[in-house]
Parts: C-alpha cells; sequence; structure tokens
C-alpha cells in the first residue's frame, strides 16, 4: 500500500523521534546557502572570506619555497557551495584581486608568472557558472515541492479544528522523505443527516494511487453529505472506484486490478453515544478511552473495486458500537501494523495504546494518542518504514 501526506501533529519527543530518524521525517525544502544564517541574515560569505584570509595567511609563513597564494582559486568554489550567484561572482573578482596584491607585497615573493593568476581567474568564472546551475535547480526543486504540497492540500483538505463537530489529530509517515501524496487519504465530512469519516489506502503506488484517492474523497465529500444511510455512502465509494478503474482501463492503463480498503464512520445526531462503521476490507479501527482499548468488529466486506466478488452477499452491513464520552476512534493504515522490529515481530498497537492509556487516561485524547503511536511505531522500526502510515483519530467534542 501507498501513503499520503496527513497533518502532523505536535510535540517535542515526537519532533526528537524525528530528527532521530531522519527518513521517517519530512525535510525542510531550504536553499543551501540560507541554511547559514545569525538571526535573520545570511552570513554565507563569512566561510569563503576565511578562507581567503587563511590562504594570505598562510602563504606569508611559508616563505618562497612552498607557495600557497594560488589556493586563492578554492575560495571561489567555496561560495558556488554555499552563497548566492552575486556572492560567488564577488568572490570570483576578490580571489584573483588578492593574488595579484599578496603577489607583490608580501615578502619572500618572485614573480610566479601568469599561469597561477589565469588559474585563480578561470576558477572565480567557473565557481560563479556552476553557482547559477546550483541556485537554478534548487529554484526547480522548489518549484516542484510547491506544485506537489499544492496537490496534497488539494487532495487532502486541511481540517479546521472542531470539524463537524469532532476532536481530530492525523498524522502522515512518509517511508520516502521526499514524497508528499500518495495512496493513503482521509478526511471529515459534516452533512444533512451527521458527520462522516472517511480512511482508507488505495493499493499500490505512484501517481495512479494520488489519482485514485483523490477520486474516491470526492465521491465521499458528495455522498457523505447527502446521503441518510451510510450503506449508501459506501455504494456510492464502490461505484466510483469501479467507474475510475474502468476509464484507466480504456485510456490502456494497466490499472484493471487496483483496489482500496477503507473504514467509514458517521456520527449519527440522533445517537450521541454511538457511532456507525463499514469496514472495506480494512484493520478494524480501535476505540480507545479512560476505560481501556477495545476493537471494532472484524472487516466483514471486501475492498472498494472488489464488491462485485461478494454481489450475492448484498450491500456492507453497517455496525453501531457504543461510544461512550471521552472515547476515541483511532484508525490506522497497514504501515502502523506492519512495522517490523529487528526480530521481524509486527508492532503491537493494542497492546501498546491499552498500556499507554492505563498509565495516562490523558492519552486517549486524539492529538496524544495520534503522537504516541506516531512515536511508538518509530521506535518499533527504528525509524526504517517500509511502507508509508497515516494514523487519524477522532471523537465527539464535549
Amino acid at each position: 500500500m501507498s501513503g499520503a501526506v496527513g497533518r502532523p501533529v505536535s510535540g517535542g519527543g515526537g519532533q526528537r523521534l524525528l530528527d532521530r530518524y531522519p527518513r521517517a521525517g519530512r525535510r525542510d525544502a531550504v536553499q543551501r546557502h540560507q541554511l547559514l544564517r545569525v538571526r535573520g541574515h545570511s552570513v554565507a560569505w563569512l566561510p569563503p572570506l576565511l578562507l581567503l584570509a587563511a590562504v594570505v595567511g598562510a602563504d606569508y609563513v611559508t616563505g618562497p619555497d612552498f607557495r600557497m597564494i594560488s589556493w586563492v582559486v578554492l575560495v571561489p568554489g567555496i561560495a558556488a557551495a554555499i552563497c548566492g550567484i552575486a556572492g560567488t561572482a564577488a568572490f570570483a573578482v576578490l580571489a584573483p584581486i588578492v593574488y595579484l596584491i599578496a603577489d607583490a607585497l608580501l615578502p619572500h615573493q618572485y614573480d610566479a608568472g601568469a599561469a597561477d593568476l589565469v588559474l585563480a581567474a578561470l576558477g572565480g568564472i567557473l565557481a560563479t557558472l556552476a553557482c547559477v546551475v546550483r541556485v537554478r535547480g534548487e529554484e526547480h526543486i522548489l518549484r516542484m515541492r510547491d506544485i506537489a504540497e499544492t496537490t496534497r492540500r488539494t487532495v487532502l483538505r486541511p481540517l479546521p479544528p472542531g470539524f463537524g463537530g469532532l476532536e481530530h489529530a492525523a498524522v502522515y509517515l512518509a517511508a520516502d522523505t521526499d514524497a508528499r501524496v500518495g495512496g493513503d487519504f482521509y478526511d471529515i465530512q459534516p452533512g444533512l443527516h451527521g458527520t462522516r469519516v472517511l480512511l482508507g489506502d488505495v493499493q499500490g503506488k505512484g501517481l495512479t494511487a494520488v489519482e485514485t484517492a483523490a477520486a474516491l474523497l470526492g465521491t465521499f465529500r458528495e455522498a457523505g453529505y447527502h446521503e441518510a444511510d451510510l450503506r449508501t455512502v459506501a455504494e456510492r465509494l464502490e461505484t466510483r472506484m469501479i467507474r475510475h478503474r474502468g476509464h484507466y482501463e480504456e485510456l490502456g492503463f494497466p490499472d484493471g486490478d487496483r483496489f482500496a480498503t477503507a473504514v467509514l464512520l458517521g456520527f449519527p445526531e440522533d445517537a450521541p453515544d454511538a457511532v456507525d462503521v463499514v469496514v472495506l476490507g480494512h484493520e478494524p479501527p480501535l476505540v480507545v478511552g479512560p476505560r481501556g482499548v477495545r476493537a471494532f468488529p472484524d472487516a466483514d466486506s471486501l475492498p472498494l473495486g472488489l464488491g462485485e466478488l461478494a454481489a450475492a452477499a448484498g450491500p456492507p452491513p453497517v455496525h453501531r458500537v457504543p461510544l461512550a464520552a471521552g472515547e476515541t476512534v483511532l484508525m490506522t493504515t497497514d504501515g502502523v501494523t506492519e512495522a517490523r522490529d529487528a526480530a521481524d515481530c509486527f508492532y503491537p498497537l493494542a497492546t501498546e495504546v491499552a498500556r499507554a492509556v492505563a498509565a495516562d487516561p490523558r492519552t486517549a485524547e486524539p492529538s496524544r494518542l495520534v503522537a504516541y503511536v506516531r512515536d511508538g511505531t518509530l521506535r518499533h522500526c527504528g525509524g526504517r518504514l517500509a511502507d508509508d502510515t497515516t494514523v487519524f483519530a477522532v471523537r465527539r467534542r464535549a
């Protein structure tokens, strides 16, 4: 399964784990010359300037038998790696000038000839050209990341706090640190018949999985708003999956076996102490509260796109599960349950969450719960995520 990018939760411990396991965290999209900043001001010019002074000083003390002034050719090269184009060009001009002054004024000097001067000048020109290529490449990468971020926000729209009368928190762990979007998807949709929640995972990876996730989310946002029966929402998702797959088959893409697992929740207005659930080939959610952890009914329906294999069984069943005040519904994709440690053992999600809630009942709060599962998954697999992972927790607002 592939994953999609969700909204990360806050937490100092989680951030320390992401720093410890960089493959699991997001890389900041900043240019290298912006990293050397003090109080908002760039100091990228300082290392090349110090190197230039060091070369001149070393040339002064080494004497005529070991000339070092020609090493100024290194200065524009260092500037090209960390400075902007203007800064690199400035050092490309400064290096030959310093060479001429030092060659003329410092003790123990003799005529070194034009070869070293030409080398310093040519090195500055090449360093400036290399800096131009580097900066343009960084700008291109930043544009691509902006496009990916826009796509992510289009597919997985930001959810306002308290949306649909629910407290919620989500986190996404990317197996690929460059990932922005994928096949995991989730959303909350308030509607005419209560609030609906969806979490799912599209089989496969790549842009086609992203397109499938976007198609299913679009259908959920419409059906979840209008349809009175949660079973009908599930049927609409099944129909959309089949239509989307057929469209790709007509285009000639080998997408005929694609499917998606999903969990569909309904928070009915007439039953404030219950939640309706349809499990479509997905790992059942957990109900987490101060009194412990319990699991939803196991999946008794096939994944989206495979419903025709059980057409005789009728539409997927809807289970109504009691949900007391303060209890949270925890949903994850298989990146959590299939995370393995060094002994090749799966992450014991329910056991770990139950232990945490017993030690601190506040762990059942959505933000704390999502952060705990994220941190536990990273510890268990040592930061080596085999799949993109989404953790999503919701509960009714008090």
